[in-house]
């Protein structure tokens, strides 16, 4: 990590220390895809030669492994500067999404690399030959193994560095071809030294590992690009730092749409008493939304919620619905709770959070907390809006 931070300040991709450090994440990403582009480059040169020399299968395909890896690299910066454009008439969010269009274009590459390895070492298993290994090729793999290794602990801090999902998977990658290149030695010196014809089988081995590799990289690209729910912590930031407001009794309805790394857009309902001035409430609303996107870099829109709180009649009500939807699922919750009054009933009107792993019906759910409602107070008629919160 250590190495890293230097090499990415030596580039003058970060700059200043401490509270003025400042980090370029395109130049992070430009650096890191082509110091990955160069490495395998070289990898795939030096192993396909040695692979030849050595009639080795399972050389060869890790070297056109490393070859897939620097088109995956090449693909990844085309990426990176595709996704860094500015918004357009046609695109007025950006092109941030282009960087996840184009790990899902390598992940493609991977997995037909993959399947194309997997057919030529099944060809070697049936015609299995004795490959001749020599002590440069070994040294070739070993230092194969060295430099992923180095590339991975690369990745890593780079994409730690800039929160980057692209550069995360390739640091999977790395090490992943780390553990098929030891695979790829281990099968080349079990033939030397005990004449076992594993060749075919390391190779498949090898190309197993690649094949799995962009399965699972192409699943989570393709999860970024339909949607996931929102970081946990960056949730927790927003509730902490709402908090500082003492105008906003709490939030709910959280919604975080992603449109690329660094281009989030955030909206949710902000409680405020029913009794403030609302102009003044309005005021800090938009203090808020100024405020949010500076400390997170992110669009925001606050939706206002009055609720009415120096009412006992409603206090006691509110609490009630809340225990009552609490008893029939301990997940639930309300809010947006308000009231009407009647002669001889009252109303009792508010939204119903149904968790999605609850696997409730939604109008279930209102019929069950409503019955239930009812039943404790034949007086108070129930009217719910259930929903899925999206956090």
């Amino acid at each position: 990590m250590a190495v890293t931070a230097w090499l990415l300040r030596l580039f003058g991709c970060i700059r200043g220390k401490g509270e003025n450090e400042k980090t370029d994440r395109n130049k992070c990403a430009a650096f890191a895809t082509t110091t990955g582009i160069t490495v395998n480059i070289l990898l795939f040169a030096s192993k396909l030669a040695a692979g030849i020399v050595a009639a080795s299968v399972a050389v060869i395909s890790d070297a056109f492994n490393n070859a897939s890896d620097a088109l995956s690299s090449l693909v990844a910066l085309l990426g990176f500067k595709m996704a860094a454009k500015a918004g357009d008439k046609e695109h007025p969010l950006g092109h941030g999404r282009m960087e996840y269009v184009a790990g899902l274009i390598v992940d493609m590459l991977v997995i037909f690399v993959g399947a194309e390895l997997i057919k030529s070492s099944a060809e070697s298993v049936i015609s299995p030959v004795l490959p001749t290994v020599s002590v440069l090729t070994i040294c070739f793999l070993s230092v194969s193994i060295a430099a992923k290794a180095w590339l991975f602990f690369f990745y890593r801090g780079v994409a730690k560095k800039i929160d980057s999902v692209a550069l995360k998977g390739a640091a999977v990658d790395s090490i992943s071809d780390v553990v098929a290149t030891a695979v790829v030695l281990i099968s080349s010196l079990l033939g030397k030294y005990l004449g076992w014809k594993i060749d075919g089988y390391a190779g498949l081995l090898v190309a197993c590992f690649i094949l799995f590799s962009g399965i699972k990289a192409a699943k989570e690209t393709i999860d970024l690009l339909v949607g996931t729910p929102p970081k946990k912590e960056f949730i927790g930031d927003i509730y902490a730092f709402v908090k500082n407001y003492p105008e906003i009794l709490g939030i709910h309805d959280v919604i975080v749409h992603d449109y690329g790394p660094g281009r989030l857009v955030v909206s949710f309902h902000a409680e405020v008493p029913a009794d403030d001035d609302i102009n003044a409430a309005h005021e800090a609303i938009d203090k808020l939304e100024e405020d949010m996107h500076e400390k997170f870099g992110c669009l925001v829109t606050v939706h206002m919620d009055p609720i009415v709180i120096n009412d006992e009649r409603v206090n006691e009500m509110r609490e009630f619905a809340r225990a009552t939807a609490a008893s029939v699922d301990e997940t639930f919750s309300i809010h947006d709770f308000r009231m009407t009054f009647g002669k001889q009933r009252k109303n009792l009107i508010f939204d119903l959070s149904v968790p999605l792993e609850d696997k409730w019906d939604l109008s279930d759910a209102e019929r069950a907390v409503a019955e239930k409602i009812h039943a404790l107070r034949p007086d108070c008629y129930a009217v719910i809006r259930a929903e899925h919160p999206l956090i």
